[in-house]
This record gives structure tokens, C-alpha cells and sequence, in this order.
């Protein structure tokens, strides 16, 4: 199912915030991340009805995924 867009905009606000503050950086800082990742891809997608996790978790992830490609 894909999500309402409202709902969807709202959710990826939320995450984006969280992320900045779990991270101490901007917003902006904080949504050029964001809209680089595969998370954002993903939830856009619909993929594994991404939308329905926490907004916390959402901002683990991106985390655990931004961490990931400072390995490289």
C-alpha cells in the first residue's frame, strides 16, 4: 500500500528532525543527507512499508546507513 503523500511528507519530516537531533546538525545538513540515502529511496518506493516504522528507528537506520559509507 502506498501512503497517503500528506502523511508521507509528515513522516520524512519527522525523521529528518530526528536524525538532526540524534546527529547535532542542521536541518539542511540533516535533509542533504537524507535525500541522498537509500532510506529515502526506499520509503519513497514503498519498499517493506517503510512509512509504518518509528520515527526513531527510521533515524537509526539512516545512521547505521551513513556510518556504513564512511567505511568506504
Amino acid at each position: 500500500m502506498i501512503a497517503n503523500r500528506y502523511i508521507l511528507i509528515h513522516k520524512l519530516c519527522d525523521v529528518i528532525t530526528e536524525y538532526a537531533s540524534v546527529q547535532n546538525i542542521s536541518l539542511r545538513a540533516a535533509l542533504d543527507v537524507f535525500y541522498k540515502s537509500n532510506l529515502y529511496k526506499e520509503i519513497s518506493a514503498g519498499i517493506s512499508d517503510m512509512h509504518c516504522r518509528s520515527d526513531g528507528y527510521l533515524a537509526d537506520e539512516l545512521l547505521r546507513e551513513t556510518r556504513g559509507n564512511d567505511k568506504n
